[in-house]
């Protein structure tokens, strides 16, 4: 059953966004209660099921697949009152077991009795064989797949190759948190430079603090330089690429030439070889102030610094 992420409500039950709905319902054909890794490796089979929606998206960490959005919503289901707040587990309350039953999903049940019994360490390296991608930083590989050396080897083969220093751009627009490190760590990126001015966002997952921890937790260093950013009420009324490009053609006059400090700190990183991509909100580079960082690191230090947009 495939679900959107919109926020819905069914008269009678709480308004929920579709894939918390999704979430509680897997609870809810589970039993109700699941220990934190056995659901989130569940979560992540379920989400891999052709007509499941696919409603949340995951990244390689210590223990395999993980879903950083999953425990935001958990967070605020529990704040809800659906989930019991337990460390150890995922458990509905009865409130919660009263949401759950309005979605009503035959494959997800389905999905369940398949996978009925299969838990702890065989569930962990179940998804270890099937999808080796996100078993590329896991901590615990070696034990749980002991002895099954055509799948460690397929882990292995699976992890990105390291690439050289470089410099790349990358914007967050229509990304989740988890597409976007995954894009990250398939480009080899070690170093996250943030050039916002103020790194705040609704979008979850892309504020500050969140953010610094999710590239931290995939192995990449987060460095935020305020100072090449450009004041949000600077911003405002954008609409055109010719608003955009006068824009950019005043911070390009006006404020980059003041940040030698800045542009200096990023080309020492890449010189002592880190592979280093800068980001900001927008998609499109030609919308987003980085395409200037990036023209100027190379127009001061040289063509090795060209940079390529992600």
């Amino acid at each position: 059953m495939v679900l959107s992420n919109t926020r819905t409500s069914q008269r009678g039950a709480p308004a929920l966004f579709a894939r918390q709905r999704q979430l509680l319902a897997l609870l809810d054909a589970l039993g109700g209660a699941a220990e934190n890794r056995d659901f989130q490796k569940l979560l992540f089979l379920y989400c891999q099921e052709p007509d499941s929606g696919s409603p949340y998206e995951f990244v390689p960490y210590k223990y395999g697949a993980f879903s950083f959005t999953s425990y935001a919503d958990r967070r605020k289901l529990i704040e809800r009152g659906l989930l019991a707040d337990d460390e150890q587990h995922w458990r509905l309350t009865g409130e919660g077991r009263r949401a759950a039953g309005w979605t009503q999903d035959l494959q997800l049940s389905a999905f369940t009795r398949r996978l009925h019994g299969l838990r702890g360490d065989a569930l962990v390296a179940e998804t270890y064989r099937r999808f080796p991608y996100y078993a590329t930083r896991s901590e615990i590989a070696e034990r749980v797949l002991r002895g099954d050396v055509a799948a460690l080897e397929r882990i292995a083969a699976a992890r990105p190759v390291k690439k050289p220093a470089a410099v790349s751009t990358i914007g967050y627009e229509g990304r989740t948190l988890e597409s976007y490190l995954n894009e990250l760590l398939r480009s080899g990126v070690t170093l996250l430079c943030d050039v916002r001015r103020n790194p705040i966002s609704r979008k979850y997952g892309f504020s500050k603090s969140t953010l610094a921890k999710g590239c931290e937790g995939v192995g990449i260093h987060y460095e935020h330089l305020p100072e090449l950013g450009i004041a949000s009420e600077q911003r405002q009324s954008l609409e055109s690429q010719e608003d955009y490009d006068a824009l950019f053609a005043e911070y390009e006059r006006k404020s980059l030439p003041k940040q030698t400090e800045a542009l200096t700190k990023i080309a020492d990183w890449v010189r002592s070889g880190k592979r280093v991509v800068l980001t900001c909100y927008e998609l499109l580079p030609q919308q987003c102030h980085r395409h200037c960082v990036a023209e100027a690191l190379e127009s001061r230090f040289g063509k090795e610094f060209a940079a390529k947009h992600l």
